[in-house]
């Protein structure tokens, strides 16, 4: 019997890939099921991304990379900070890894002493947390109501924040609830950051392209400029850029840091994959005409779930800002009786009915740590979530 370490006793696995897991489980085993779990685009990688990668593979670049990425990357990711957030940053000043979720995992190892506070909004993604935990690390969750728009708000921010902070992480758009964060609405936030000089920001930006009705999209660094020197500026390729398989994540952010992570990749999964780097530099330069017209057609698909949800009884649902998620509350379900008997008493069995009885897998809230609500991602075709949200209305109606 293997002894394995006390660290995994805190942590549990992604409940979204558990959800898409199951999901894949139930189809191959002949159930109709339309799974809005999974976080990608369902778009494919745009041909002059797929290209420059087959060109990097026919001019055999196809060995070892730094680190912590490629010159010609880090100077693509230089010019895209300037770009599109004003923020100037040397290559020395960036890292690369595999995927957005490593650059998060190497902040918090490079960082967390045991018992350091990293203030996280809730509803969150589910592998902030957990992060935070292997790295000894203490979550401490703030929850965001519905009623502000699921946002952090400048009074709880300063609340939460205690002489053991060692990081604020936002995430804006936001994974699971789609919602982003204003220029006021930052302002607010960076202006109580200004008067806590030990906190340092991790920003998540991940869904920065995927904004809609005129939004603006801003970060921290940017909003207010004294935060730049302890300010964490992640993004990367893969929702944008439809490039969730490539795993390429990045990060801007004060040199000291930049080499600590380096030093922690080093001895965990050394460079991001050469191929990945090439075609990421072509993502970052090369035409971006694709992305506007993926965005209308996620916003046509925000609009219809939006009110197809509302339209189910039980059910209350915003319209986010961006990403290609909407976060429901399920409220109205809890102390329901399924027509088979069993009764709905938390996010977690109405999700599960959903699945069970109508072959429809979203994810609880409770994994993204505020109920009752469950998550669904409209980054399918509109077919499939027309029909899912017929299925929900109907497992709605269902209940007793």
């Amino acid at each position: 019997m293997p002894q394995l370490a006390d660290r995994l006793s805190r942590i549990k696995p992604s409940p979204t890939i558990a959800v898409t897991t199951k999901a894949r489980e139930l189809k191959a085993a002949g159930r109709d099921v339309i799974g809005l779990g999974a976080g990608e685009p369902d778009f494919d990688t745009p041909d002059n991304i797929k290209a420059a990668a087959i060109t990097a593979i026919n001019g055999g670049d196809t060995r070892y990379t730094a680190v912590d990425g490629t010159p010609e990357l880090k100077a693509a990711i230089c010019e895209k900070f300037k770009r599109d957030n004003g923020l100037g940053y040397k290559s020395e000043q960036i890292t690369v890894g595999t995927g957005g979720k490593q650059i998060l995992y190497n902040a918090f190892m490079a960082t967390l002493n045991p018992g350091d506070e990293v203030i996280i909004p809730a509803p969150f993604w589910v592998s902030y947390p957990d992060m935070v935990l292997l790295a000894d690390g203490e979550p401490v969750a703030v929850p965001c109501m519905q009623s502000n728009g699921f946002k952090l708000q400048a009074e709880d921010l300063e609340e939460a924040i205690t002489d053991k902070t060692k990081w604020v992480l936002l995430n804006s758009p936001s994974n699971p609830t789609g919602a982003a964060y204003s220029y006021d609405e930052m302002k607010a936030l960076t202006d109580v950051l200004k008067r806590y000089e030990h906190v340092m920001i991790l920003t998540d930006d991940m869904y920065e392209k995927l904004v809609y009705d005129d939004f603006e999209f801003v970060t921290p660094a940017q909003v207010e400029p004294s935060l730049y020197d302890r300010t964490l500026t992640m993004n990367g390729v893969s929702k944008a850029y439809c490039m969730t398989g490539w795993r390429i994540g990045f990060a801007g952010g004060p040199v000291p840091l930049i080499k600590a992570m380096a030093k922690i990749q080093s001895q965990s999964t050394s460079n991001p994959c050469s191929v990945s780097q090439a075609a990421a530099v072509e993502a970052l330069r090369g035409d971006q005409s694709f992305i506007p017209k993926h965005n209308e057609v996620f916003k046509a698909r925000r609009d219809m779930v939006v009110d197809l949800l509302n339209d189910c009884p039980g059910i209350n649902c915003s319209k986010p800002e961006g990403a290609f998620y909407v976060y429901p509350s399920c409220e109205g379900t809890i102390g329901k009786t399924t027509p088979d008997g069993k009764q709905i008493s938390s996010d977690g069995d109405f999700v599960t009915y959903l699945l069970e009885s109508f072959d429809v897998a979203a994810v609880q809230g409770e994994a993204f740590g505020l109920s009752p609500y469950f998550r669904i991602s409209y980054a399918t075709s509109t077919e499939a979530l027309k029909e899912a949200c017929e299925r929900i209305k109907r497992a709605c109606e269902a209940l007793s």
